[in-house]
């Protein structure tokens, strides 16, 4: 098998992984506020919180397990860990089909923590198989195969929501097997044996990742970047489904629609966008683009008076899909190729840190302020909070560009 032949078979295959599971991260988010008001009895605001404390289940095991996960596949290879992390996913979905209390809701999210090693396994197999230059726009590839996951998930969900709340569990369960089989016979390995690197444990936790990215001050700039980026993007799955039905009074087919349009936008935006503009002006100017349009964007989303107006929104959201790619690929250049997967374990991690804070941020946010006895109603103050925090984003994007200038090689 060629290079060029298994390159590409990489690329098709972490297209086609990231898009089945964000589909099936997708089919759920349209019923999440119907099953958790089922198991609860609590009304829209009080189950707010509940969806806050799952998002926190999630985010703080993979925050714990994304360094473990990275640095085994620097040791072992992209494909056998990238191969358990989907089939703990399908375990974790078919808990959540059969949950019969908010615990076992709760238990499937700390077992998708513990194996989401999708996301940062995918990264280092982009880095494993892209040339430096064209690693920002490799890195859009998992961006549009996110939006156009989340096309097809909302709306099959609300489309299923229709035959009952655990229905879009269980298709959520289907094509995680369906992905699991297909990587069983069609993933290649793209780390040669010869750039494989001696596993660690004081650098696969947490802390010891972000310690090595100390080392690089560039690396160690753009990843509060990312932190903070990543804690204002959790407003969409903390409140999306919560908010529009608070304000709008929007089904789960009208939720699912939605964000099927979100996805057909930032999908467009990866595929198409981002592999013109990044080339063409840049991964700074690309990245401070994307995040003046989203501070924007969140302001918007918070005045919003009409559904419609929402979609209006959405459509100017395009340049906002710069930023993770980008940055992504200004990290990634400056880090060498055995330590890819580290790197990528270290921003699953930053991600996961954003998505610990931002769910139980916004979720409280919008109890407060969307409760029936609020002192001050305005359901979209997690949208406002959202735009300030892509302010200090923006804020220290400068101050990394800084860096940049001070230090610019490329490989630190």
């Amino acid at each position: 098998m060629t290079q060029s032949f298994r390159s590409r078979n990489a690329l098709v295959f972490i297209f086609i992984t990231v898009l089945i599971d964000m589909a099936g991260f997708g089919i759920i988010m349209p019923i999440l506020p119907d099953l958790i008001r089922e198991l609860t009895g609590k009304d829209l605001a009080g189950a707010s919180y509940y969806a806050g404390a799952l998002m926190l289940a999630f985010a703080g095991m993979q925050f714990l397990c994304a360094p473990l996960v990275g640095n085994l596949s620097d040791r072992f290879g992209r494909r056998p860990v990238l191969l358990l992390s989907l089939a703990g996913f399908g375990v974790n979905y078919a808990l959540m089909a059969f949950a019969p209390t908010m615990a076992w809701l709760i238990l499937g999210r700390l077992v998708a923590g513990a194996f989401g090693a999708t996301f940062s396994t995918a990264g280092a197999f982009i880095a494993d198989v892209s040339p430096p230059e064209k690693r920002a726009a490799n890195f859009g590839l998992i961006g549009a195969a996110f939006g156009v996951g989340f096309i097809i998930g909302p709306v099959l969900g609300g489309v299923l929501a229709q035959y009952g709340v655990r229905t879009p569990f269980l298709a959520a369960a289907a094509l995680a097997l369906l992905n699991l089989l297909y990587g069983v016979f069609v993933l290649p390995e793209t780390l040669v044996p010869e750039k494989r690197r001696k596993f660690e444990w004081r650098r696969a936790n947490p802390l010891g990742a972000f310690t090595h990215l100390r080392m690089r001050p560039v690396v160690m700039a753009m990843a509060w970047v990312m932190l903070f980026f990543g804690i204002a993007h959790q407003v969409y799955p903390a409140v999306w489904a919560f908010y529009t039905q608070e304000k709008f009074g929007w089904t789960p087919l009208d939720i699912g629609l939605s964000l099927g349009f979100v996805g057909l936008v930032f999908g467009l935006s990866q595929a198409l966008l981002t592999r013109w503009a990044i080339p063409r002006f840049g991964e700074v100017r690309s990245a401070l683009i994307g995040l003046i349009v989203m501070i924007l964007i969140y302001a918007a989303y918070a005045m919003v008076t009409a559904g419609w107006q929402v979609y209006i929104i959405i459509i100017a959201s395009f340049l906002s899909a710069l930023i993770a790619p980008a940055i992504q690929g200004i990290m990634s250049n400056r880090t060498s190729e055995s330590e890819q997967g580290e790197l990528q374990g270290a921003l699953a991690s930053i991600g996961a840190l954003g998505a610990i804070i931002g769910p139980l941020l916004f979720t409280g946010l919008f109890g407060v302020f969307s409760a029936d006895k609020a002192g001050i109603y305005f359901p979209g103050a997690p949208f406002l909070g959202a735009s300030l925090l892509a302010g200090l984003a923006l804020l220290w994007f400068g101050f990394a560009v800084k860096k940049m200038k001070a230090n610019p090689h490329v490989a630190e």
